[in-house]
């Protein structure tokens, strides 16, 4: 087919083009930048003057984007809510991948069918081409982060086994439990269907969060993580935090699951989430991971205190690992995220530009007379190539781009199929890219949809 390479083509471009745009930048701690905020273009204050970073930004109605304002010169930044918008570090990227607009623009020249092209960096901001307004929900908030996308955790990590521990001792009472059910939440947003996953919460004693599946890990896809998030609100914090009881579980977990030949067979690791450790587990740590250290220790430590700080620091880093600590619900996300530049780091050090292709999913932007559109997107990782930085391994972010899925089908040479022959297409987890009997049903549309956009479509 050969809408495929040329998809692929495309999304190398922009790759090598922000590698590159990188490599010559330099960072600027006070470097002031006035960009296109998605949010916040063509906004006035009361006196008509624009908003700071909302300049004008001329938008006009494509018939190619279902008549939809857009700026196909232009691409514009969304800066999650989160996110302080001129952060030097977001500045300093939002600067550096203005060079993106070019080949953007050049991409589309070429091929007309493209919708969306994006480059979705690793500190949060995501710039989109074409620009187009974004509008915050009724409270205000856009709660967008490209990070947590599917394609954009496919192409940033490889396949990965995930035990997430965590602690419901007494002391993990009020709200240190709850920054702790929202740190795994905010870890479950991070797992694809590449992944597998399980949750154990310990004190004295162990209790899978889904009792039914003690023993195993269960793959990371949208059914499974919501069925996880029902059973958090269940738990609640007493007795002792027995943590090398929780420990030896979770090694005994990842090892006989490992051995099936099911999961990932690619990374492992376990997130610990506590508000404290009394020693470091060296025994345990010597009896499974070392000296190979197959099994990555993240440690998030909840609270203000740092007490037992050095604790879990010394598990995180001689574990190859990663240290966070986490005081408020506002402190969740971002911290999270730190383990993804982790996981990525082999990819980064070896140069794997793995080109990844989602699964089938709707743009409810886009529908249109004919019916909602299935689009597939093509990612890929990118990486810096600045020599000092090279051995640590730093992603940057994620590029992709957006196909309608009937697009690829008008590569596929019919002729060759006969005239009983049909083509179809599936993922490596099973689901259908395509297919000529594929329906969407209205529930099957729901869980696609924000919130939102289930109340315009059930009205």
């Amino acid at each position: 087919m050969k809408k495929a390479p040329t998809c692929k083509i495309k999304s190398r471009r922009l790759v090598e083009a922000a590698e590159d745009a990188y490599l010559k930048h330099e960072f600027d701690a006070d470097l002031q930048y006035e960009y296109f905020n998605a949010v916040l273009i063509n906004e006035r204050d009361e006196e008509g003057n624009y908003l700071e970073l909302g300049k004008e930004f001329i938008l006009v109605p494509n018939d190619h984007f279902n008549n939809l304002p857009v700026n196909i010169s232009l691409s514009d930044v969304q800066v999650p809510t989160n996110m302080y918008n001129k952060d030097p570090a977001i500045v300093n990227g939002v600067y550096w991948s203005e060079s993106l607009n070019k080949v953007f623009v050049d991409n589309f020249d070429r091929d007309p069918s493209l919708i969306w092209q994006y480059f979705g960096s690793a500190k949060g901001f995501f710039r989109q081409y074409p620009g187009i307004k974004w509008e915050p929900d009724e409270n205000g908030v856009i709660a967008f982060d490209c990070r947590n996308r599917k394609w954009y955790i496919q192409a940033a990590t490889s396949p990965k086994d995930v035990v997430i521990l965590v602690d419901v001792s007494g002391s993990m009472k009020g709200l240190r439990l709850t920054i702790a059910k929202q740190t795994v939440s905010s870890i479950l947003d991070t797992l694809g269907d590449d992944d597998f996953f399980n949750i154990i919460a310990y004190n004295e004693e162990l209790h899978y969060v889904e009792p039914c599946l003690n023993g195993t890990l269960v793959q990371a896809d949208r059914t499974n993580k919501e069925h996880f998030r029902e059973h958090l609100d269940k738990l609640f914090a007493k007795g002792i935090g027995m943590l090398d009881i929780a420990l030896n579980e979770a090694f005994n977990m990842l090892n006989e699951f490992n051995h099936t030949g099911q999961g990932s067979i690619c990374s492992q690791a376990i997130m610990l989430i506590t508000d404290g450790a009394v020693d470091t587990y060296d025994t345990i740590f010597a009896k499974y991971n070392w000296p190979d250290r197959k099994v990555r220790i993240f440690t998030y430590l909840i609270g203000r205190e740092a007490a037992f700080a050095d604790n879990l620091k010394w598990m995180a880093c001689a574990n190859k690992g990663f240290f966070t600590q986490i005081s408020t619900l506002a402190d969740v996300q971002e911290n999270v995220m730190e383990y993804l530049h982790v996981l990525s780091r082999p990819k980064v050090i070896d140069q794997e530009h793995d080109v990844v292709w989602t699964e089938a999913y709707i743009d409810s932007t886009l529908a249109d007379d004919q019916g909602l559109v299935l689009m597939t997107t093509v990612a890929m990782p990118v990486f810096s190539k600045q020599n000092e930085t090279r051995s640590k391994g730093i992603l940057l972010g994620v590029v992709g781009t957006d196909v309608p899925v009937k697009e690829l089908l008008k590569a596929i040479p019919k002729y060759k199929l006969g005239i009983h022959g049909y083509a179809f297409a599936i993922t490596n987890n099973g689901y259908i890219l395509t297919h000529p009997e594929l329906r969407i049903s209205l529930m099957v549309l729901l869980e696609f949809l924000t919130d939102t956009e289930r109340k315009t479509v059930c009205a």
